[in-house]
């Protein structure tokens, strides 16, 4: 479904993306993992269009998306949709008119119709009746409810979400990675999931890639990267538990 072919993305002498490879199949979801400034943003950005690679190729559902002009690539992108960090609602917007955005601009439904759709998504994820409500009435967890009923409103094959469980606490992390895998399942989408939160990405995750020094370390399943010999990934996964030696002791 995606496939980034020797891509380069560098600022001047600042190399972020380093020759990479990946595949995406059809129907599975890729978690990346990097440390902070590795990346990981950066390859949603690039699948989306919302940025351009030095070199390389970036293909989506086999077209070549780098060299598409922004009316071809709009057409690409309404297979997609895209979960924000911060969710990115629309604050003079109701939860209805937000998720019903990409509805009124990219088909001809009749109001009735959006209507019913929009209901349906927030049905979906969990927050039924909340059309009149607006962004500043809802918690971070609901924001981020929000954001994927408007992510989803379209259908969409492939499904991009940046750091969704971010500033969430632990239940409400677990109810949004409950919902990703739910969205897999009942759209049978292609999903790329950036995170640090390493419970949610042994959970969703089909296959996890870590990005380090702008290269793909391993790409590996889930129980594959949880036993993987390479240090990089064991030190990535563990964290704040390894041991730094220290002046001839040990400080944890």
């Amino acid at each position: 479904m995606i496939e980034l072919k020797d891509v380069v993305v560098a600022y001047e002498d600042r190399v972020i993306l380093d020759h990479v490879d990946l595949t995406i199949e059809n129907g599975e979801t890729l978690v990346v993992l990097g440390g902070s400034g590795a990346g990981k943003s950066t390859i949603l950005r690039l699948v989306i269009g919302l940025q351009r690679p030095n070199s390389g190729q970036i293909l989506v559902d086999g077209v070549d998306v780098v060299g598409l002009g922004e009316d071809e690539f709009n057409k690409v992108r309404e297979k997609m949709g895209m979960v924000f960090q911060y969710s990115a609602l629309f604050d003079s917007m109701t939860v209805g008119e937000n998720v019903a955005f990409g509805l009124r601009q990219h088909t001809e439904l009749t109001s009735k119709e959006i209507k019913d759709i929009v209901a349906e998504k927030l049905e979906l994820v969990g927050l039924p009746g909340t059309e009149t409500y607006m962004p500043s009435e809802l918690s971070g967890g609901m924001k981020k409810r929000i954001s994927l009923a408007r992510a989803i409103a379209l259908n969409p094959s492939i499904i991009l979400y940046d750091e969704p469980t971010s500033g969430l606490d632990p239940i409400t992390s677990g109810t949004i990675s409950k919902l990703i895998r739910g969205m897999q399942k009942h759209l049978n989408c292609t999903s790329i999931v950036v995170t640090h939160d390493m419970q949610s990405a042994f959970y969703v995750a089909d296959r996890i890639a870590l990005l380090d020094k702008g290269k793909f370390v391993e790409v590996s399943t889930a129980e594959e990267f949880k036993k993987s010999k390479n240090p990089v990934v064991q030190q990535f996964i563990h964290g704040g538990d390894e041991l730094d030696v220290v002046d001839g002791g040990t400080r944890g």
